[in-house]
């Protein structure tokens, strides 16, 4: 009884946690910022860390590993379910390409505050220029649109499917954001 009291003593915490969550607002066309429209539908989703993803964070924290500057978000338009053993090579998911932007958009994060790092207030906008149905988002390492060959420094992050798909059809935007929160595991 001494030996666990000694490796783990009373009030020492052991673990930590990491939580991901989507938020993904569909606008009618792309002035809605300049009349204050509503968004035409939303959704919402906490998503998996991919093992990649926590490779990554590991390797870059513990090991030495350059860490990625840039992320970028990416739709999904397949009815599939996210799962941690995905990689970026070979997602699960279907990527959409149907938006008018040339590259994946940038997460572009605010510094982190209070164990929560976010883009809430610098959106990935998508501007659609076609009909599909959205059922998801993933946070990848590599901005070109459609890609998902495999190389050293490409990750799939996370990847999350909405509470409820998002259909869109051309000239809507898609406006996306991300938040990450890590916490003691309380253990």
């Amino acid at each position: 009884m001494e030996a666990n009291l000694l490796l783990n003593p009373k009030g020492i915490r052991s673990g930590a946690k990491l939580r991901g969550h989507w938020d993904i607002e569909v606008y009618k066309d792309k002035a809605p910022f300049e009349r204050g429209d509503k968004p035409i539908s939303k959704s919402e989703c906490d998503n998996i860390i991919t093992d990649e993803g926590l490779d990554r964070i590991l390797d870059v924290m513990l090991h030495g590993t350059t860490q990625t500057a840039t992320w970028y978000c990416e739709l999904f338009e397949s009815n599939t379910t996210p799962d941690g053993s995905e990689t970026y090579d070979v997602p699960v998911y279907t990527p959409c390409t149907a938006y008018d932007e040339a590259t994946r958009p940038a997460y572009n994060e605010a510094a982190s505050s209070s164990q929560s790092v976010t883009n809430s207030a610098n959106k990935a906008v998508f501007t659609m220029n076609d009909t599909k149905t959205l059922y998801g988002a993933s946070l990848v390492s590599v901005n070109t649109k459609g890609d998902h060959t495999g190389g050293a420094n490409n990750v799939l992050f996370c990847a999350g499917k909405f509470a409820v798909a998002q259909p869109v059809i051309s000239g809507n935007v898609v406006n996306l954001s991300y938040t990450v929160t890590a916490a003691d595991d309380g253990a």
